[in-house]
């Protein structure tokens, strides 16, 4: 198998697991939402590195998951604020 079919199967897992925790869990939990968002980073990540090729320079995929980081981080703040009573 090579990479991008790796890259591909893990997509599709990590997406199921996304999908099962948005329906299974009730609405407005915060836990949900980072998990849900933890995904999506980690999801991103795989696109970077596999797909576009940011595996091979350290420098480029540093500054990406910094990026994506940080702005996950800033989501997720802005949902917090957005359910706080």
């Amino acid at each position: 198998m090579n990479t991008l079919t790796k890259a591909l199967i893990m997509l599709i897992g990590l997406s199921v697991v996304t999908t099962l925790l948005a329906i299974q869990a009730p609405a407005r939990l915060s836990w949900v939402a980072f998990m849900v968002l933890f995904l999506s980073g980690l999801k991103a990540r795989i696109i970077l590195n596999s797909y576009l090729g940011l595996g091979a320079s350290q420098f480029w995929r540093r500054g990406f998951t910094s990026f994506i980081g940080l702005y996950l981080v800033i989501v997720f703040g802005l949902y917090l604020l957005g359910t706080a009573p």
